[in-house]
């Protein structure tokens, strides 16, 4: 199995504390590319315009880095998407994960969350993930699910992100029964029921299951 994580560019706040111990290659996406080499880490590739780089900090990366893919900042295609589509092509993995791609801008966020239903992405799908310090995003296709409990996350959330039909959840807190929606819509705050799994089925739609946390460990009242 080959696993590539990708590192974006997103606030550093917003990273899980064990990344660096994710397994697999590393692709970095323009500014996640130097978080990369100061950590220690040589990605496999970086691609993007770097442009939010100073020239001292790109010449860092390309003494550290052996392939560098430089891109026009105008474009048709993100920096995120072009790492994905080399973790899908030139790599051929089966996992990918994506590192530092949410927290920041907005848009940038919701361009990333959206990424896998594009027509080119989403016939692998499932092989995308995306990962921050409190959540969890796998992406799933039509067909019946079994969704296994994680350890450190509280909550789950069965989330279409296109219309959906029959989507049934059977064996966590909160069930639901055969639900069409032409809408996306977010079943959120859902538990599993001790440490046993839980199963989601539907017949057309692409979803997403969130595994969430609470931020731990506030010293100072809101």
């Amino acid at each position: 199995m080959t696993d590539v994580n990708i590192m974006a560019g997103g606030p550093h706040e917003n990273l899980s504390e064990d990344w660096q111990q994710l397994v697999g290659e590393w692709i970095g996406v323009d500014r996640g590319t130097l978080r990369l080499v100061k950590a220690g880490i040589k990605p496999v590739l970086a691609v993007g315009d770097f442009d939010s780089l100073t020239a001292s900090e790109f010449q860092l990366v390309r003494e550290h880095v052996q392939k560098i893919e430089q891109v026009p900042s105008a474009k048709d295609d993100t920096d995120t998407e072009l790492a994905v589509k080399a973790a899908l092509t030139d790599f051929s993995a089966d996992k990918v994960t994506l590192i530092g791609a949410t927290g920041g801008r907005l848009d940038h966020f919701l361009s990333n969350l959206f990424l896998p239903l594009q027509p080119r992405f989403l016939d692998d799908i499932e092989r995308i993930h995306l990962l921050d310090e409190q959540n969890r995003v796998d992406y799933y296709g039509p067909g019946k699910h079994e969704i296994q409990p994680l350890s450190g996350y509280r909550y789950v959330a069965v989330i279409n992100l296109t219309p959906v039909t029959a989507l049934t959840i059977i064996g966590a807190k909160y069930p639901l029964k055969a639900w069409d929606g032409a809408f996306p819509y977010a079943w959120a705050s859902n538990e599993f029921i001790g440490n046993e799994p839980f199963t989601v089925s539907w017949t057309a739609g692409q979803v997403a299951i969130i595994y969430s946390r609470d931020r731990i460990g506030q010293k100072v009242d809101n």
